[in-house]
C-alpha cells in the first residue's frame, strides 16, 4: 500500500514547539512506516520522516514570515494532487482546501477534520460528503450536516512522555495564550487555591497577554514561554495537575492526553471533547467554572496517577490511532 500523508505547511512536521496538526500528521506517517507501509510525507522541506519527504518550501510560513501563506498552501496541495496517481490513498490533514481536488483525481482521499475554524467552511465539506471519507477526532466535534466514516482519537508517541509517580506541587497551564484556552481563568484558579502556577505556551493574542496575564506574573504565577519536547516532558511530568479551563468546544485537547500519559490529573471545564478525554473523578475532574475548579484542586490527592497513565495509554497512543486508520484505509480501498 502506498500512502500520501498531507501535512500543513505552517510549521515543520513534526513541530519544534507548536503545531498540533503537524504533530498528528507526523505520528500517522511514522506509525504507518513502522508497520511496513510505504509512506510519502508532503510537508515542509525541513520536516523529519522515516519515509519519503516531498516539499515545495524549505520552512513553514509561520517560521519564515517573508512567505505568503496562501501561495505556499496552493503550491503545496497542488504538488500532491498532480502526483495523486502514484498513491493508493491520500490522507489529508490539511483541512478543507484539498477536498476541492478530490473530484478531479481517482485516488481516494481520507480527511481527518481537526476542527472547524468557522461554520463558513462547512459548505466545502458538504459538497464532497459522498467521497470525502471524513474522520472526526472526537464524537463531540461533529457537524450534523456531514457524514463520517469514524471517530479516531489523536494518538501520541508514548515514548515521548515519562511517568512521574512523585510530582512537585505546582499547577500547570500548557497551551496557547488565548481567551479560548482560559489562561486568565487558570490564573484565578491558582490564586484562589493558593498554588503556584507555571504557564507554558505561545502568545497568540498579545492584547490578552498584556491585559489578563502579564499583570499577575509573580513568584506564584510564572510565564515560561514556549516549551519544546524535552521541557514539555519535564513540565507535564512534575506538575501536580494540569489546568484546562477552556471557553470553547475544543475538538480534542492534545495537552490533556499528554498530561495523563505522564500520570497527571487534569481539571478541565466541561466543554467539547473533555468528557471523552477525561474520566471524571478517576483521571481528573470536569468542572463548570473557576470556583468548582478550586474545589477540585482539594480532591486531587484522590486521583491515582497510574490510572491517568493507563487510561491515556489505552486510548490515545500512536499505535491505536494508526491501527484504526489502517483499518479505515483498507475499508475504503475494498469499496473500489
Amino acid at each position: 500500500m502506498k500512502v500520501a500523508v498531507l501535512a500543513p505547511v505552517a510549521w515543520r512536521t513534526p513541530p519544534r514547539h507548536y503545531g498540533p496538526w503537524e504533530q498528528i500528521a507526523s505520528n500517522i506517517a511514522e506509525g504507518l512506516i513502522k508497520l511496513g507501509v510505504e509512506v510519502t510525507l508532503f510537508a515542509t522541506g525541513d520536516s523529519i520522516t522515516g519515509g519519503k519527504l516531498d516539499a515545495i518550501c524549505k520552512t513553514g510560513y509561520e517560521e519564515d514570515r517573508t512567505q505568503d501563506a496562501k501561495v505556499l498552501e496552493c503550491l503545496h496541495i497542488s504538488n500532491l494532487m498532480e502526483k495523486a496517481g502514484d498513491f493508493d490513498i491520500i490522507h489529508n490533514n490539511f483541512d478543507f482546501l484539498p477536498l476541492t481536488y478530490s473530484g478531479l483525481i481517482k485516488t481516494p482521499m481520507i480527511t481527518t477534520i481537526h476542527g472547524f475554524s468557522s461554520p463558513k467552511i462547512i459548505p466545502v465539506y458538504k459538497k464532497y460528503n459522498n467521497i470525502g471519507h471524513y474522520v472526526s477526532i472526537s464524537d463531540a466535534d461533529r457537524s450534523p450536516e456531514l457524514s463520517y466514516l469514524a471517530t479516531v482519537y489523536n494518538g501520541l508517541d508514548t515514548r515521548d512522555f515519562q511517568f512521574y509517580d512523585e510530582p512537585d506541587d505546582y499547577l500547570l497551564y500548557f497551551g496557547r495564550i488565548h481567551p479560548d484556552k482560559g489562561t486568565a481563568e487558570a490564573i484565578q484558579i491558582a490564586m484562589k487555591s493558593k498554588r503556584q502556577l507555571l504557564i507554558a505556551g505561545i502568545i497568540q493574542d498579545e492584547n490578552y497577554y498584556r491585559e489578563k496575564v502579564e499583570p499577575f506574573l509573580s513568584d506564584q504565577i510564572q510565564f515560561i514561554g514556549q516549551a519544546g519536547p524535552d521541557k514539555r516532558k519535564e513540565l507535564l511530568g512534575k506538575a501536580y495537575a494540569l489546568l484546562h479551563p477552556i471557553s470553547f468546544n475544543e475538538p480534542f485537547g492534545m495537552s490533556v492526553a499528554e498530561a495523563m500519559l505522564c500520570g497527571i490529573p487534569v481539571i478541565a471545564f466541561n466543554k467539547g471533547s473533555m468528557p471523552e478525554l477525561i474520566q471524571d473523578g478517576q483521571t481528573g475532574f470536569l468542572v463548570n467554572g473557576v470556583d468548582e475548579a478550586v474545589d477540585a484542586v482539594e480532591w486531587l490527592d484522590q486521583i491515582s496517577r497510574e490510572d491517568c497513565h493507563d487510561w491515556a495509554s489505552s486510548q490515545f497512543s500512536c499505535e491505536k490511532m494508526v491501527g484504526d486508520y489502517l483499518g479505515l484505509y483498507k475499508q475504503i480501498l475494498n469499496r473500489k
